[in-house]
Order: C-alpha cells, then sequence, then structure tokens
C-alpha cells in the first residue's frame, strides 16, 4: 500500500483516534511513562522562561496541569482535550472534606485541538504535551492556538519526530507506523501559523524492551497504535507478524534487550504584536518620545 503522507503529516482517523483515547482513558495515567518523562523535559526547558501567565491553557488532557499550576500558582487553568474521558481524571472531589482541602479543580473543555472554544487573545500561556502528531491538519491547530494567546503569550510544546519507532517502520513497513513531522517543518509551521521567534531542538530517546510483544503493549495500553487511514485494515498474519519479529531480534544487543528509537521534538514561541488588520491594512504604532 503506498504512503500516503503528506509535508502536513499522514492522513489520519480523528473518530478512531477519539475512540482510542476514550477506550484507554481510565488506564492511561498509569501507561503515559513517555508522556511524563517529555514532560519533565520540557519543565526544564521552562526553567529558562521569565513568565507569569494569568490564563494557562493545556492542550491535551491536562495530566500536566498539577505540574503546572504549583510554578503558577496566580493562573486559572483550563484543561481541553477532545475526548472526555481523558478528563475525567480532573472532576472536582465528590466528598465535602476533599472539597474542603483541595483548591479550586481546574476548568476543564471537551473541544478538538482545531477549534478552540475560547475567545481570541484570552490565554497567556498555551502548554500541549505529546499532541501535535495526533492532528492530521497541525498548521491548522497552531493557527488556531495563536489566534486564543494573548499578545506576548507563549506556546511551549512536544512532538515526536521522524525517526520515532523507526524500528517498526523498518519491519513492518511504511503505513504502520505515522509519519512525523521534521523539527524544521514544526518550526517552518510555527511562522506559518503567525508565531514569533520560534525556538526548536531535539532529543533522542532509546527505550529497551526485552520482550518485542511489550512493545505492542504499551502502544495499546497508551492509545498509541496506528489511526492512519491508509494502514493494513486486516488483521496481521502469521508470516508478517514472524517476520516482524525476526526483523526486531535481529537488533537484539549483547545486554539482552532491543532498542526502539523515540524523536523528542520540543518547540517554543511567541505571539508577537500584529502588523495587519484583518482586512490587510497595515498597522501603524506611534511612540512619544521620551
Amino acid at each position: 500500500m503506498p504512503d500516503t503522507s503528506t509535508a502536513f503529516g499522514p492522513d489520519l482517523d480523528p473518530a478512531l483516534i477519539r475512540r482510542r483515547a476514550e477506550r484507554t482513558a481510565a488506564a492511561y495515567p498509569s501507561n503515559r511513562f513517555l508522556a511524563e518523562e517529555t514532560a519533565q523535559r520540557l519543565f526544564e526547558r521552562l526553567d529558562y522562561l521569565r513568565i507569569a501567565p494569568r490564563r494557562l491553557l493545556d492542550v491535551g488532557g491536562g495530566h500536566d496541569l498539577p505540574a503546572l499550576r504549583a510554578r503558577y500558582p496566580q493562573a486559572e487553568a483550563i484543561a481541553v482535550d477532545f475526548a472526555p474521558a481523558r478528563l475525567a481524571h480532573l472532576a472536582p472531589p465528590s466528598s465535602w472534606l476533599a472539597r474542603l482541602v483541595r483548591r479550586d479543580p481546574a476548568k476543564t473543555l471537551v473541544a478538538d485541538a482545531h477549534a478552540l472554544p475560547l475567545a481570541t487573545g484570552s490565554v497567556d500561556f498555551l502548554w500541549s504535551n505529546l499532541l501535535l502528531h495526533w492532528l492530521s491538519e497541525p498548521l491548522l491547530a497552531l493557527k488556531e492556538w495563536q489566534r486564543v494567546l494573548a499578545v506576548g503569550g507563549t506556546v511551549f510544546f512536544s512532538t515526536v519526530g521522524p525517526d520515532t519507532l523507526r524500528e517498526l517502520r523498518e519491519a513492518l513497513g511504511p503505513t504502520a507506523v505515522h509519519s512525523f513531522l521534521d523539527m524544521h517543518d514544526v518550526g517552518d509551521l510555527l511562522v506559518a501559523a503567525g508565531f514569533a521567534d520560534p525556538v526548536m531542538d531535539m532529543q533522542m530517546l532509546s527505550l529497551r524492551y526485552r520482550d518485542p510483544a511489550r512493545l505492542w503493549q504499551d502502544l495499546r495500553a497508551a492509545g498509541a497504535t496506528n489511526a492512519r487511514r491508509d494502514r493494513r485494515h486486516t488483521l496481521t498474519g502469521k508470516e508478517r507478524w514472524q517476520r516482524a519479529l525476526a526483523a526486531l531480534e535481529a537488533r537484539r544487543e549483547a545486554d539482552g534487550t532491543i532498542p526502539i528509537t523515540v524523536e523528542l521534538v520540543f518547540g517554543h514561541a511567541w505571539k508577537e504584536a500584529p502588523k495587519t488588520l484583518p482586512d490587510g491594512r497595515a498597522v501603524i504604532r506611534l511612540h512619544r518620545r521620551p
């Protein structure tokens, strides 16, 4: 089957992604080891920014909101996800005692990352951890994120790059794994979306598996299996499965583990004051001389 990826990513099936997110939501907190590791690395990068947001937005489940609220206790916190079950962990406590000792809960919104139900310029800081590569129209989403940010606001996010799961792609074929955007392409999309001064960097991780079947278990538990429209829609036959296992076994190293690559991509950028009005007229700013 030919690879139908484009410069903006593969043609994904949003309905399938939503069903998997709903199905795995309850178990997801105990299966998000990669997201937790990525969030930690994002927070390390956040140490270099001096910001004091009044309203912060976590696009993609809100699992990092406790740490974000601890860092910015003055900020109103909002979490967005298109799967309601993924936001259940943020529900207010049921008992009066728990409500007494717990601070005000974060607000939650069930919405698509491409169309946020928020006013233009209403958010000071937008955080998104490992979501962008699940969006079939990342440029549209980035434009929407830029819209809801206030002038001077910051977007801070992570995604994965093209070397991610390359071992599976080589073992099972090009349409068995998503086609992930290169770091430089993501930077170009930020500029195209209207962001200023994008900063991009990447790190390579090597996950180690003794049993290759455990890799499939981890992907299923996290709701991270293939959602390409051009994926195979039939069961993997025994012969093809055995060939894939053999290809992975050939990678087993001296310590008895099989390395699986994850390319982490990190980015942040700012929303600057507009240079033109919606009708195309240029904005000219006059400053009083000192």
